[in-house]
């Protein structure tokens, strides 16, 4: 088993910032890769950008070049550096784990960007 818990959420005007961090703790052990995902209001949740066991990331279109995926394994963490925030970017943002088919979520935090 393995627990997820973000943190990092807020309120922020347009072309600000925020990072979010996501803890992973439980019975697991080992890397696994990780995932940000997030669902606006009234939409279906969508995902943001994945991070590898190594180094190798990716990101949706809409955020590539202004958000940041990272992971500290030591302390079994993922983040999320958010640069240049839209209000197109305001939703409940989920951390996402992949042990052996099975998938882990963490229970959200807001993201709120005003114009």
């Amino acid at each position: 088993q393995a627990q997820l818990v973000e943190t990092g959420g807020g309120a922020v005007q347009a072309g600000g910032s925020l990072k979010l961090s996501c803890v992973a703790s439980g019975s697991i052990t080992g890397i696994y890769p990780m995932r940000w995902y997030r669902q606006p209001p009234g939409k279906p949740r969508e995902w943001v950008a994945s991070i590898d066991t190594g180094i190798k990331t990716d990101y949706v279109d809409s955020v590539a070049g202004r958000f940041t995926i990272s992971r500290d394994n030591r302390k079994n963490t993922v983040h999320l550096q958010m640069n240049s925030l839209k209000p197109d970017d305001t939703a409940a943002y989920y951390c996402w784990m992949g042990v052996g088919g099975f998938d882990y979520w963490g229970q959200g935090t807001q993201v709120i960007v005003s114009a």
